[in-house]
């Protein structure tokens, strides 16, 4: 016949049962029952006490834990928050550790705990990681102003209806804000944006964008007149790949807090939304900690660049191993009885043209190459394979002498 099955209840009850009717003394009861005297008599006395209900199992916790948040830092902690929506619990603790250090603040998981029992955490999907070796397809970045990204955040409307264009730029190595200016996207405006941050900060190594307008166009290199501009101040270009916004991942994630705090609900205007711009860059920049740069804000390691905007842009310069010609205002130059389309960006810029081992002629404009001039076709076939994300050594190419 099959074994019986039971339960630790039922044997309660049984055992109380056999007792109440008087069976057997309680230490014959105990040993029938497989349990020690002092547990039959507890369950006697629960039974007694609370009757059938006394039977439950009861919570072993302690009435008071020894290592419970003190109230007054719950309450620190969740005016915090409460002030701070969009901070995590990382970001709350290294600020109430500045705040007042003396305190014995729990550690940021408590925290994470605390702030989803009273409802003021939301899951988060964390993001996908890149495998190791593709989210850094640039130079390594070791100190402020080594590169300087730039960008528009997607475009919204105000409240009254206008379409607004942040235009972005901010230090990848100290993730400091230098602007955060509503303008078009057109290249005067934001030409003078980017001056303005040269002259209040320095001139950065190299300036990070993307392929699109103003920064990058179809043409020869995706030179436009800014990008130019900055090549003649002594900037190195760096572009990501299309379609890889990834390779700007720091900006982007600043693009993310910048929405979350200030256009989740847009402003009345432009204007108060400029404003709003204006207080969370200096809130980001000098209050708000950093996970990347240890809990600091990006103030603590920031640092204006030494180098100053030139009065004069620099031209390129060329060895002797190439030919320079002067491009003409309708993106023409006169080679070999000729006249050969460039580009209009470059009208009045010279550009050095060297022979390759293969005979044909090699266009560049400073240490960028353009194309090559087929000396049959008579035409510049441009260089479209390959973007320029970054400074390549050119002794790779053999030139000989023209």
């Amino acid at each position: 016949m099959p074994w019986k099955e039971t339960c630790v209840m039922h044997e309660r009850i049984a055992f109380l049962a056999a007792y109440l009717r008087d069976e057997a003394p309680m230490s014959e009861l105990c040993a029938a029952f497989g349990i020690s005297r002092k547990t039959g008599y507890k369950w006697l006395a629960r039974y007694r006490a609370d009757g059938p209900q006394g039977l439950h199992e009861r919570s072993r916790a302690p009435r008071q834990h020894g290592r419970r948040m003190a109230p007054e830092l719950a309450d620190a902690i969740l005016a915090l928050r409460r002030d701070r929506p969009h901070w995590g619990p990382r970001k709350l603790r290294a600020v109430l550790c500045r705040q007042q250090p003396e305190a014995a603040w729990p550690a940021a998981s408590t925290m994470g705990d605390l702030l989803r029992t009273h409802g003021l955490a939301g899951s988060r999907t964390r993001p996908r990681r890149l495998p190791a070796g593709r989210s850094q397809p640039f130079a390594a970045i070791t100190q402020p102003n080594d590169v300087w990204c730039i960008d528009f955040k997607g475009w919204f409307r105000t409240a009254d209806g206008t379409r607004c264009d942040p235009l972005t730029i901010t230090d990848a190595y100290s993730r400091y804000v230098l602007d955060c200016r509503i303008v078009p996207p057109l290249h005067a405006p934001v030409e003078a944006v980017v001056r303005r941050a040269f002259e209040r900060h320095g001139l950065p190594r190299a300036i990070r964008s993307d392929n699109g307008p103003p920064f990058a166009a179809p043409g020869p290199a995706g030179l436009t007149r800014l990008s130019l501009g900055w090549l003649k101040a002594g900037i190195a270009l760096e572009r990501i790949e299309p379609g890889k916004p990834h390779q700007n991942g720091r900006h982007e994630r600043f693009h993310l807090t910048l929405k979350q705090e200030t256009t989740r609900t847009p402003a009345a205007n432009p204007e108060a939304q400029q404003v709003r711009f204006d207080a969370f860059c200096h809130d980001y920049n000098h209050h708000r900690p950093h996970e990347a740069l240890g809990q600091i804000p990006p103030a603590s390691l920031w640092v204006a660049s030494p180098r100053a905007l030139p009065d004069t842009p620099v031209e390129p310069w060329y060895d002797a191993h190439h030919a320079v010609r002067r491009v003409r205002s309708s993106g023409e130059i006169k080679w070999g009885g000729r006249s050969i389309f460039i580009s209009e960006t470059l009208g009045g810029e010279p550009v050095g043209i060297a022979e390759t081992s293969d005979g044909q002629w090699l266009v560049r404009y400073a240490h960028i190459d353009l194309g090559i001039i087929h000396p049959r076709r008579h035409r510049l076939t441009r260089f479209v394979t390959k973007r320029p994300t970054r400074i390549e050594p050119h002794e790779q190419r053999t030139l000989s002498p023209i």
